[in-house]
């Protein structure tokens, strides 16, 4: 049985070393990126089993993936290799308290061109949570279709489905288009994790209660609402909105991965059977260890390590 099924997208992730503009940098430290990767290696750290569905191209960078999934015990049954496209590549500079500048190289990547075909033997029945982003459905038509067709079959064999919708603007050919998609992906979760800045684009409004209302009319029993310094907002359906606080950070160093790992500290609770309001603290505190390191993935924390660390600053 596995914890968790990921769909996305890894890249070759190329960090510069010395602060400045990309332009400028000329010394890169070569790393995995991506979304739904971080949460693997997140949830594989604090000793869950997850398995992974992507495409890769057959080229250098795909086989160094193929090897990093492998060495963060991520499963790779459903990693396959395409021979004509290639890897998606990432840069980013090196910046301290603020958002890196990234530039992406994964258009018509090996990941673009993942079908239905590539996924239909898998098996639900053996699946406890089907983790989604709203990254994979913005890169190609037939990603989409995926998307859709994994969460589907999830919800039809009863696996529990949740959804981050991780809004990527620019990756769509319009607003109106990621809207309605990922808006209608929304309807086949369990949980929904928007960020109170993702509310307002997804639907109109930064309000805590509009957010979680819109998304409880869509289906979802659960909604833990992103807030930055002030934490969490967990809505569970018919239950009045709670506040979990965020935990101080002295120094920001990277905010890149810091949803990811939000994420990653709801999925470990949920099958941990802790409650929503605990979910939200891990959740939280899992975030702020992220943004105090640099990199994607670099302040994801073992289960011991996570516990000191919420004993220390609760």
């Amino acid at each position: 049985m596995t914890d968790v099924l990921l769909l996305g997208e890894p890249m070759g992730l190329f960090s510069a070393t010395e602060y400045g503009s990309l332009k400028e940098a000329t010394s890169f430290n070569k790393s995995v990126a991506g979304a739904e990767i971080n949460v693997g290696i997140g949830l594989s750290r604090l000793g869950h089993t997850v398995q992974y569905i992507s495409k890769l191209g057959k080229d250098p960078i795909g086989e160094y993936i193929y090897e990093a999934l492998e060495k963060e015990k991520i499963g790779t049954d459903y990693v396959t290799f395409d021979e004509i496209y290639r890897t998606g590549l990432m840069l980013k500079n090196k910046v301290k308290g603020d958002d890196p500048d990234t530039a992406y190289y994964r258009k018509g990547s090996a990941f673009s061109t993942l079908s239905v075909d590539d996924v239909n033997q898998i098996d639900f029945d053996q699946i406890k949570v089907l983790h989604v982003t709203g990254i994979p459905p913005a890169l190609s038509a037939s990603v989409r279709e995926v998307t859709e067709h994994l969460m589907i079959k999830a919800k039809e064999a009863g696996t529990f489905i949740t959804f981050d919708p991780n809004l990527r603007p620019a990756l769509w050919a319009s607003t109106e288009e990621m809207l309605e998609v990922l808006n209608t992906l929304a309807t086949y979760a369990d949980v929904v994790l928007p960020g109170v800045s993702e509310g307002e684009t997804l639907m109109g409004s930064s309000g805590i209660e509009d957010i979680a209302r819109f998304y409880h009319e869509k289906g979802a029993k659960i909604v833990i609402t992103k807030s930055g310094s002030q934490g969490a907002f967990v809505s569970e359906k018919g239950n009045e909105t709670v506040n979990v606080p965020g935990f101080k950070v002295e120094e920001v160093v990277d905010t890149v991965g810091a949803g990811d790992g939000f994420a990653v500290g709801i999925l470990h609770a949920y099958l941990e059977g802790l409650s929503w309001k605990e979910a939200a603290k891990h959740a939280n505190a899992i975030g702020s260890l992220q943004v105090q390191h640099a990199g994607d993935n670099e302040g994801l924390p073992t289960k011991m390590a996570l516990t000191t660390y919420i004993t220390n600053h609760s």
